[in-house]
């Protein structure tokens, strides 16, 4: 299996990502989340550095995703839950997170 980079924008911010063979919409659906989460966040006016929003915005969408599991135990047809996910998939969404912090703290810019 091959990886492909992907060019994207979270918050006005491009990022080359690595992306799995078929996983092309999948990932830049979550980029779209992010990028949402953390617009909303800074469109509130409140906060104005990358890093907290990011921060802000990643504790909701975990908040958001931990809820799913509460949903699935009345339903037996919905989707895997975090807690289904293979360790190869965590490990790679461990490694995906590490590179956004990474690039973020580059960044170290305020908007």
């Amino acid at each position: 299996m091959s990886n492909q980079q992907i060019d994207v924008q979270i918050m006005g911010q491009s990022y080359i990502l690595g992306c799995p063979e078929g996983g092309k919409e999948r990932l830049l659906g979550a980029v779209r989340k992010v990028d949402e989460a953390m617009c909303k966040i800074r469109d509130a006016g409140k906060i104005k550095a990358r890093d907290r929003i990011a921060v802000l915005a990643a504790l909701n969408l975990a908040f958001e995703q931990s809820e799913v599991p509460a949903a699935s135990e009345k339903d037996s047809t919905s989707p895997q839950t975090a807690a289904d996910v293979s360790p190869d998939t965590q490990a790679k969404l461990a490694q995906l997170l590490q590179r956004l912090d990474q690039v973020i703290e580059q960044d170290g810019q305020l908007l």
